[in-house]
């Protein structure tokens, strides 16, 4: 009976893990897209210890991003800053306003050397030396003849009293109405064709030259320069410019024998 039953019974041995049997394939937890080449987020590892590789690897795949952004707002930042240091274009209110303001002192220029601010043929006319006293006092003389009506006479006004404040005392100035019936003589004297006529006369009262008309202010500089300097000759002794004619002269009475205006 002890045999039977030993025969009929089965047995299981157990299994122990030795040294020389390999050890079983670790088990990863780990999911990846099947898709590599279409995915637009990182890898999502799922990893037993932390700061794993996997973990680095979306950290580092992230900045580049945030480092686009940083470099865009610094693009825009400087961008801004250069901009706003950049001038402004001008616009055409400005510009009128700058044809405007350029316009007026361009006349303000004109006005102020053409008029002298107020130097009119009447101040020069009462400043002016008698013509009698003038020819007795051995002094060289300039003679003007003008009129009142005459308007190169009104635009030369402000360089005559330059000139002659700057002689004054060297060189006697004096004004000779046309007007003035009492110049009759003087006109036919000097040959008065035109208005204004400059007559240059010496110490002893002969005429060395003339200039008539509107020209450049060196040229009565030069002439009554070399009247006090006392030279037998002026350098413009014939020199005529755009000037009014004497036949339109309004002869008048004489009021006042001693006028000599």
């Amino acid at each position: 009976m002890a045999h039977v039953a030993s025969n009929s019974i089965h047995t299981f041995r157990p299994h122990f893990h030795t040294a020389e049997s390999p050890p079983p394939p670790p088990i990863r937890a780990f999911f990846r897209c099947r898709d590599e080449s279409r995915r637009r987020f990182p890898v999502v590892a799922c990893q037993t210890k932390p700061n794993s590789p996997a973990e680095s690897s979306t950290v580092e795949e992230k900045e580049p991003a945030s480092l686009g952004t940083d470099s865009a707002a610094g693009e825009t930042t400087s961008s801004s800053s250069d901009s706003a240091g950049l001038p402004e274009f001008p616009t055409r209110n400005l510009n009128r306003r700058i044809a405007v303001g350029s316009g007026l002192f361009g006349v303000g220029l004109f006005v102020s050397g053409r008029l002298d601010f107020g130097v009119s043929l009447k101040d020069l006319s009462a400043a002016a030396l008698p013509y009698e006293v003038a020819l007795s006092n051995g002094k060289p003389t300039v003679v003007e003849f003008y009129a009142d009506w005459c308007e190169v006479c009104r635009e030369l006004a402000p360089d005559v009293y330059k000139v002659e404040q700057q002689y004054k005392g060297q060189v006697n100035f004096v004004m000779l109405n046309v007007d003035n019936t009492k110049w009759e003589q003087e006109l036919d004297e000097f040959g008065v064709e035109g208005i204004p006529h400059f007559a240059f006369l010496d110490r002893d009262g002969n005429e060395e030259g003339n200039v008539v008309g509107r020209l450049p202010r060196r040229y009565l500089m030069d002439n009554v320069e070399a009247l006090a300097k006392g030279e037998a000759t002026v350098p413009h002794a014939r020199v005529v410019g755009q000037f009014s004619k004497a036949e339109s002269r309004k002869p008048r009475p004489v009021t006042d024998p001693r006028s000599h205006g």
